[in-house]
């Protein structure tokens, strides 16, 4: 692992003014407040009073002191400046070449609670939170390091220099790295750890390992291929990675671990030690379970909305080729309809009328066409896509075999019908009076159910297939073992989970554990903030109290 890994601009960039503070930056860090202004007032010189405010300012600001005092942005000496009521800034020359700069050094840290950066336990607590920190996530070191600083800066620790922290930085991620590949390594069987390692291995038919096959995505979007999604899955499981508890490990580890797997050569994780090897292989299979089931189940949605959207283009067809015979039928209805709302017509003629205009074979052959072609208004054409059956044969099965789908409180109906099916796929001529029906809708109800009562298997098996889509996407319906499809639940941390992981994420947010202990040091701070307000409020010009309508009023 390298340990230079900041740019030369980062370099630069540390411990330094990069740029003109913002206004809100500069009320936080360069507000001189009444205690600053008398412990500033104690020096002798404006020189030394502004010199001292601008040291005190910037350790604030940039959390360590400058070899160059006054090597500040012109908006803060102003700033500063202002506040002390010092209008020549050349005074600066003579603190600038001054001993009593580094005396001033010293009263900051004592006054103000400074500390160094190899004081304990501060350094302790620091390469702690470091460690959390680096096992918990997977940040870049650039990131990590500015992290470090900003802690740094909020706990009054003087910065280090720029290598010091770096090197700091570096070693904690590279011993979080190895504890990671020490605890992977050791998991795995000594069975499992052999089918692991004969991913590497090339078979005598061909020159591609199992380990670039098996990571191979789907390219096309077909009944076939997601049949050969679940069979990879199936093989993925068959290495028995899912049979190990990999829940203590942070998933962003694993997912590290497993990108880099995906994208190196087979001969470079071969070179690697036997521990690296093995813990990137099983983080490799662990994450590839999960991913390999968002395909299939993805795949499952495109079919399925592939398959709704070409029994609506049939539907499409099927109403436009029979338009014309519908007009005619409509238009013969039309004419008898037309004689019997004839109010001079005679009821004893209106038959012999209608027939004068229309024979009674026209008017048999357009109640008839009109019964054939006319659809009620809630008909979604669903007899269309039954003619797709053996399409539908070719994958639902083998995902219902493969897929173990759980379910949440709605959705507890389609779980029982889907596992219904499943235990039937192998009869032929399954016994459907078994079936749970209560997810069946109106629109598939006409298909579903036959005049004597029957449930018609082809059709049960499609209104399932859209409830399994719908459910899905409603998360009704999961898989435990998926990231994209998974149980949104499972992110909340609750129970014995909350507990084993609350140490690290309090200490990686720099919380305590415990609310009470975080509440009383907020409830300190807000009483040493009101106590503060209310001992220099008498002499605070920029604020009063105003009677307004008989209440008192804080102004401006």
């Amino acid at each position: 692992m390298p340990v230079e890994f900041l740019t030369a601009q980062h370099r630069a960039s540390y411990g330094r003014y990069t740029q003109d503070p913002t206004s809100a930056q500069l009320a936080r860090y360069f507000h001189l407040d009444d205690t600053d202004k008398a412990f500033i007032y104690k020096r002798r010189g404006n020189h030394n009073r502004l010199g001292f405010a601008l040291q005190l300012s910037t350790v604030r600001f940039l959390g360590t002191f400058l070899s160059d005092p006054t090597d500040v942005p012109a908006s803060v000496m102003s700033y500063v400046a202002s506040q002390l009521s010092i209008s020549d800034f050349q005074v600066l020359a003579r603190y600038r070449t001054g001993e009593s700069r580094w005396d001033h050094t010293s009263e900051i840290r004592a006054a103000y609670g400074y500390r160094d950066f190899n004081s304990q336990p501060e350094h302790w607590r620091l390469v702690r939170w470091l460690y959390s920190r680096a096992w918990l996530s997977d940040e870049r070191p650039s990131i990590l390091f500015d992290l470090a600083t900003a802690r740094l800066v909020k706990r009054k620790i003087l910065l280090p220099g720029v290598t010091v922290l770096e090197r700091l930085v570096a070693s904690v991620r590279e011993r979080v790295q190895e504890r990671l590949w020490r605890v992977l390594a050791r998991l795995p069987s000594t069975a499992c750890q052999r089918r692991l390692e004969d991913l590497l291995v090339c078979v005598a038919q061909g020159r591609v390992s199992a380990l670039e096959r098996l990571r191979q995505p789907p390219t096309r979007t077909s009944a076939p291929a997601l049949v050969a999604t679940l069979e990879r899955l199936v093989e993925i499981r068959s290495l028995g990675v899912n049979q190990i508890n990999l829940s203590f490990v942070p998933p962003n580890r694993l997912s590290a671990l497993a990108r880099y797997a995906n994208t190196a050569w087979a001969q470079t994780l071969l070179r690697m030690p036997k521990t690296r090897r093995l813990a990137t292989l099983l983080a490799f299979v662990h994450v590839l379970e999960f991913t390999v089931t968002d395909d299939a189940l993805s795949l499952l949605e495109l079919l399925v909305g592939e398959l709704l959207s070409t029994t609506d283009r049939q539907a499409e067809k099927h109403r436009l080729r029979t338009i014309k015979d519908l007009d005619a039928a409509a238009l013969q209805l039309y004419k008898a309809c037309a004689v019997l709302l004839d109010p001079a017509t005679e009821d004893v003629a209106v038959r012999a009328t209608v027939f004068t205009q229309v024979s009674p074979t026209q008017l048999t052959t357009a109640l008839n066409s009109v019964i054939a072609i006319a659809r009620p208004p809630d008909d979604n054409y669903y007899d269309l896509m039954l003619s797709r059956w053996r399409h539908v044969r070719l994958f639902f099965p083998k995902l219902l075999q493969t897929i173990d789908f759980e379910a949440t409180a709605l959705g507890v109906e389609i779980l029982q019908a889907l596992q219904f099916l499943k235990s039937q796929h192998e009869q032929r001529k399954p016994d459907m009076s078994a079936a749970p029906l209560g997810t069946i809708g109106k629109s598939w109800a006409k298909l579903v159910f036959a005049k004597d009562g029957t449930c018609d298997r082809k059709a049960y098996t499609f209104c399932m297939l859209e409830n399994l889509r719908a459910a899905l996407r409603r998360r009704d319906l999961f898989v435990s073992r998926s990231w994209r499809w998974g149980d949104p639940r499972l992110k909340l941390l609750q129970g014995d989970a909350w507990a084993a992981a609350r140490a690290n994420i309090c200490r990686t947010l720099n919380l305590q554990p415990t609310p009470e202990e975080e509440l009383k040091a907020l409830t300190q701070q807000l009483d040493e903030a009101y106590r503060r307000t209310a001992s220099s409020f008498p002499t605070n010009a920029a604020v009063r109290i105003e009677i307004e309508q008989g209440r008192p009023t804080l102004s401006p």
